[in-house]
């Protein structure tokens, strides 16, 4: 059983930043999803895939995957580069 630990990223159409300082661990599917032959909706037999666990910090999450044996990967999130530009740069 394997997962990736990953930080919330901010959604691109809204200005707010609340919950991205939580940590994510999520379990990577075991099988692929096939369609379901009477009404073509896609699905498995993996119920892991629907566990998404929070954390308030990377080192909890990875100690929880430590803690069951879960083998986790950590995906760090790159840092954030502001553009700061004003107004007049428009018409340099």
């Amino acid at each position: 059983m394997s997962a990736r630990i990953y930080q919330r990223p901010k959604n691109a159409m809204q200005s707010g930043k609340a919950l991205l300082d939580h940590w994510i661990l999520e379990f990577v599917p075991a099988e692929a999803k096939r369609p379901d032959p009477l009404m073509g909706w896609a699905g498995s037999g993996d119920t892991q895939q629907q566990v998404k666990l929070t954390f308030p910090s990377k080192d909890e999450a990875i100690a929880y995957a430590e803690r069951y044996g879960i083998s986790a990967v950590v995906h760090v999130t790159p840092p954030r580069r502001l553009k700061l530009q004003a107004y007049a740069d428009n018409f340099r």
